[in-house]
């Protein structure tokens, strides 16, 4: 019995000392100097992630990407700028054809087309292929 107290008083005191010792090596680290921050690095970097950020938005707005929804019912077969903010859109709406001019304040049908214009054919060549012609190009410049 003598022997189970003195074992549980050891082991209670090695537990405090190991705690003791994990806590101090643990607020090492934050007594330690902070790191040097340089203000004109950070504004620098923080200047290039607002650009990117404002180079890819207008890249996204430029390149009018497909809708990911897929509508097959209607989408747009043929467009043509006219202006700044002015478009003339051939729309395929089912089984008809829509000419529709399109300005930043209205959008208003033109025309009703009696005979359907045929579809362009898009053809995309392969990422690979496109990866090497660009590959190729820069090797060149080099």
């Amino acid at each position: 019995m003598l022997w189970r107290k003195l074992s549980e008083m050891v082991d209670l005191r090695m537990t405090k000392i190991l705690l003791s010792v994990l806590l101090a090596s643990l607020s090492l680290p934050a007594m330690a100097a902070p790191p040097e921050v340089n203000l004109a690095t950070t504004l620098a970097s923080l200047l290039l992630v607002i650009m990117l950020i404002l180079v890819l938005g207008w890249l996204l707005k430029r390149l009018r990407l497909p809708s990911i929804q897929g509508d097959n019912n209607m989408k747009i077969v043929k467009q043509l700028t006219v202006g700044q903010k002015e478009r003339i859109l051939l729309l395929q709406v089912g089984d008809e054809q829509l000419l529709v001019g399109v300005t930043q304040h209205n959008i208003s049908l033109l025309n009703k087309l009696e005979q359907p214009l045929p579809e362009p054919v898009v053809t995309r060549p392969e990422f690979a292929s496109q990866l090497g012609k660009i590959l190729k190009n820069d090797a060149k410049t080099k």
